[in-house]
């Protein structure tokens, strides 16, 4: 029986195997969004098992196992690594047709050279060898063997920056350059009182603002110190991760009674937040344009909808889904707010309900203003999308509406440091969309006009787009 992962995996046509193996393959990635912790980077963390490594915060897995009715003692619990990794290798093959199957097969593969299909028989063997590889797979070597070039993490304005500062200082022999990305959403937490002051405590203390946070305006000074300390630190994009945009028109003064309602411990209503929300976010996108920055507007996502297993486990832990909101409105509000005074920063935005590609698809054109190539982005297939059917359909929209070739592809939007096989399993469905439409002469049939988009794709239009300093070997690349 023929191994699932092979060479010409996912790769239907002769003209999509070229474009994968010539033009997709050799390219580095450049995962300008994810969620891995910056922490184990600076320490080179060795991990334990690859129950650690693999299960550790992939809600995605762990989604699969409740639905294959494993106990959560199994899945965020105290049950024993093994035991884990014994209940998610049971789960595997009743995930096919899932992207999940995919995933493991090309994790296997790519990091512990394991081609054997993982079930509750092979599990035992298939512990023993990847468990025997793992002490020289520390973090370093993980980012390495999968050619990363940049990764920016995703960090709050109240946490400290050390770990990057220790990276920088001591990168050992990693190859990648790692960024901090600002990501303020926990400022407009007005709704959660509780939650929302004990950040703002902790904010003061990472501000260095002596005196406190009292007023909004003493928020609004620590929140622009801490971009500036995130820009020294070599952040050059932000992030926000939002139901809608907001978009709603706010004063000084209508903010400031907000942030003044919620420092009382007074629950503010949903207008308020909203208001001071879109006060805030005004406030944010001009920053990021003052400093040559990226925006990412991460849109649509309905979280914690599970309020007992909220209460149990916390949030980011598998309970969240694809909302059904309007987005077309406000976005287009918050983004004209910003080009009205030529403050609008270069922008990505990420769509999670696939119903809505189009409208976004049409939004980016509105705000082009010739300054850069691709200035407003229609991003990668996010989350629930961020498999084959999902970028296909990501891809064919923005194709028919914008220009694919200045798309700057592909992003983890990961926690787990062995999900860079997403990037090839996405530059193998790009080769294969695009290849079909050579086979049928929907696109020439030439590789010399084809070839260098998918490259640039893969890697150069995020390189050119950001800007950010890459190793020299990444650096001078063509």
């Amino acid at each position: 029986m023929a191994t699932l992962i092979h060479d010409d995996f996912l790769l239907g046509t002769k003209q999509a195997r070229e474009l994968y193996h010539r033009y997709a393959k050799p390219e580095p990635i450049f995962d300008y969004h994810c969620h891995l912790p910056p922490e184990l980077i600076a320490r080179n963390h060795e991990f334990a098992d690859l129950a650690e490594l693999w299960l550790g915060g992939d809600h995605y897995k762990w989604r699969a196992m409740r639905t294959n009715g494993v106990a959560e003692r199994f899945v965020t619990g105290d049950g024993t690594p093994r035991e884990k990794f014994q209940a998610w290798a049971e789960t595997v093959p009743h995930t096919l047709r899932n992207p999940l199957y995919h995933w493991t097969h090309l994790e296997l593969k790519r990091y512990f050279g394991i081609s054997e299909l993982l079930d509750g028989n092979s599990a035992e063997r298939i512990w023993r060898k990847a468990n025997a590889r793992l002490p020289k797979l520390r973090v370093h070597e993980l980012l390495n063997a999968s050619d990363v070039a940049v990764v920016c993490t995703t960090d709050d304005p109240a946490d400290s920056l050390e770990h990057h500062e220790a990276i920088r200082a001591n990168p050992g022999k990693l190859k990648a350059r790692v960024y901090p990305a600002f990501r303020p959403d926990k400022a407009l937490g007005v709704r959660n009182p509780a939650a929302f002051n004990a950040w703002v405590e902790k904010l003061a203390g990472a501000a260095r603002q002596g005196g406190g946070i009292r007023s909004f305006d003493d928020l609004l000074g620590a929140l622009k110190r801490r971009h500036d300390d995130f820009h020294a630190a070599g952040a050059r994009v932000s992030d926000h991760g939002l139901e809608t945009a907001l978009s709603e028109p706010c004063t000084h003064a209508q903010a400031q009674a907000v942030f003044n309602a919620a420092r009382r411990g007074r629950v503010v209503s949903a207008e308020d937040a909203a208001r001071y929300g879109s006060y805030l976010m005004l406030e944010f996108g001009r920053w990021d344009a003052a400093r040559g920055w990226t925006k990412q507007l991460h849109l649509g996502a309905l979280r914690s909808t599970n309020a007992r297993l909220l209460a149990k486990l916390g949030p980011d832990t598998g309970f969240d889904s694809i909302g059904d909101l309007p987005q077309a409105a406000a976005l287009a509000r918050y983004l004209n707010a910003l080009d009205a005074t030529d403050q609008l920063p270069r922008t990505i935005i990420y769509n999670v309900n696939p119903a809505d590609n189009y409208v976004f698809g049409t939004m980016i054109g509105n705000f082009q203003d010739g300054s850069i190539p691709g200035k407003i982005q229609f991003g990668s297939g996010w989350w629930f999308v961020d498999q084959k059917e999902g970028m296909e359909w990501q891809i064919n929209a923005l194709s028919n509406l914008g220009l694919l070739s200045r798309f700057i592809g592909m992003i983890t939007d990961s926690r787990s440091f062995v999900s860079y096989p997403r990037h090839e399993y996405f530059r193998r469905t790009l080769c294969n969309l695009i290849g079909a439409d050579m086979a049928r002469g929907e696109v020439p049939n030439d590789f010399k006009l084809v070839g260098p988009m998918v490259r640039n794709i893969c890697f150069t239009n995020a390189r050119n787009y950001f800007g950010l300093e890459l190793a020299p070997a990444y650096a001078k690349r063509k």
